[in-house]
This record gives structure tokens, sequence and C-alpha cells, in this order.
């Protein structure tokens, strides 16, 4: 036999379905908490992977520069400074020339200019000098500086 628990007399007839009985589930809060959760994350995983937009653009760069952008996207995230966030975002954007081969180039060709024997990168030995430079000083000849005195 079932018990049957009178209603209230103030209450009306016919009660909407989210009201539930005593001691049964609660299926809106339940689904509201799921739905809660599952905003929280997707929020959450967004906003991560925005933040992490400058490195992921930067790795077509050079090792300096996707460092240097990662240090700002971590300032960014830390502080709660967008400007690190936006400064790291335009250097992403910017591909950065290479200003090492250039100045390496001028400076090869301004040693053969001024008449020293000019040092290819991959002729150097472990010391930093060239193989002539070694026989050099194996031989005990000093090389010739150009003084500057009065």
């Amino acid at each position: 036999m079932q018990s049957v628990t009178p209603m209230h007399p103030a209450a009306p007839a016919h009660l909407p379905s989210f009201i539930t009985a005593p001691g049964s589930a609660d299926w809106l809060m339940q689904g509201t908490a799921v739905f809660l959760i599952l905003t929280v994350l997707s929020v959450g995983l967004v906003y991560l992977r925005l933040h992490a937009l400058p490195e992921h653009m930067a790795h077509r760069a050079n090792k300096v520069q996707l460092q240097v952008v990662a240090v700002l996207t971590l300032l960014a995230l830390f502080t709660h400074n967008h400007l690190f966030w936006v400064a790291a975002l335009l250097l992403a954007l910017v591909e950065l020339p290479d200003f090492g081969r250039p100045v390496g180039s001028m400076a090869r060709s301004l040693e053969k200019l001024a008449g020293r024997d000019v040092a290819d990168p991959d002729e150097l030995t472990d010391n930093g000098e060239t193989d002539a430079e070694a026989r050099r000083r194996e031989a005990g000849v000093t090389p010739q500086t150009s003084g500057g005195g009065a």
C-alpha cells in the first residue's frame, strides 16, 4: 500500500516539473551543476589556447624570437598585464631579419681589405683560430699589427 501525503492546502494543484518531492533527486540542480562545470572547463580551455596563440605563431621564427615571445606570454599570464600579450603577439607576427650573416660578411670583407687571412667559420679549429694562424703560432711567428702611435 502506498502512503499518500496530503498536499498543503495553499499549494496549487499543478506544480512545475522542476519542483521535486521531498527525498527525490533534484534533476534541475544536477543538470545545472554539469552545465556549469562544462562551461567553466571550456571557457578555461579557450582562454589558455588564446593565451598560447603568440607562442604557436612564433614557432616558425628563430629560437631567440620564440623564447622572447614565450617569456612575454608567461609574464602576461601571471601578471594579468595585457600589454605583454599584445607585445608577444606583435613580435610573433613580425619576422625579424637575420643580422648575423650580413654583419659577418662585412667583417670577412673588411679582413680581406685589411690583408688579414680571412677565417671561414667552418675552417676554425677548436680554440677559435684558423689553420694558418695555428701554423704561425707553432712556428713562433707573431702576427704584425699596425701601430696607432703618434
